[in-house]
């Protein structure tokens, strides 16, 4: 079966996911998904169980993410009609210099609900031209949460508050960079 026939739209070589070519979806989490399923198999030969078990435990957490993943694809589905990709370059592209670093830093901290949730998000407005070191320093600064400070100055006390606050904020711009330098525009 061709990738034509499965469905799949595979990037034009060379196009990446910086919003500029071809959206698609690599083959990759495909070969995840064999690579499981295998993985099942061959523990299924050894204990069934186990997989039984592994199953289990893996269809409570689809029920349990189910309706926290479909707000994000109504977020994608509103985001995807409303803001274009010329804004997401803008303000997130390479060019949008520290108005993007800012907008990166803000959205983490401000961001609420588990983090797997946002990663649909994070890699939809990767594909529409987001920085890759915006996306970690989005990802990084979501420890630091606004409505836990003062619960972490009355455990911890003010300075090491601070501390630890400024530090991540410092540390998730480094990230970003390591990020950026290791993967690229890819």
């Amino acid at each position: 079966m061709s990738n034509r026939d499965s469905g799949v739209v595979l990037p034009k070589k060379g196009a990446g996911g910086n919003g500029q070519g071809n959206k698609g979806i690599s083959k990759s989490g495909w070969y995840f998904f064999a690579f499981v399923l295998i993985l099942y198999a061959v523990v299924a030969a050894f204990d069934i169980s186990a997989v039984l078990r592994a199953l289990n435990i893996f269809s409570g957490l689809i029920v349990q993410i189910a309706p926290v993943l479909s707000l994000v694809f109504v977020f994608i589905l509103v985001t995807d009609l409303l803001v274009k990709p010329d804004k997401i370059i803008k303000y997130l592209g390479s060019e949008s210099g520290i108005t993007g670093w800012l907008v990166a830093i803000a959205g983490g901290i401000i961001s609420s609900g588990p983090v797997y949730v946002w990663f649909p998000f994070l890699a939809e407005l990767r594909r529409k031209g987001m920085r890759p070191s915006l996306a970690a320093v989005f990802l990084y600064n979501r420890a630091v949460k606004v409505p836990l400070l003062p619960l972490m100055i009355f455990y911890f006390g003010v300075l090491f508050t601070v501390v630890l606050t400024v530090y991540m904020l410092i540390f998730s711009v480094i990230s970003g960079y390591l990020t950026e330098i290791l993967v690229g525009d890819e």
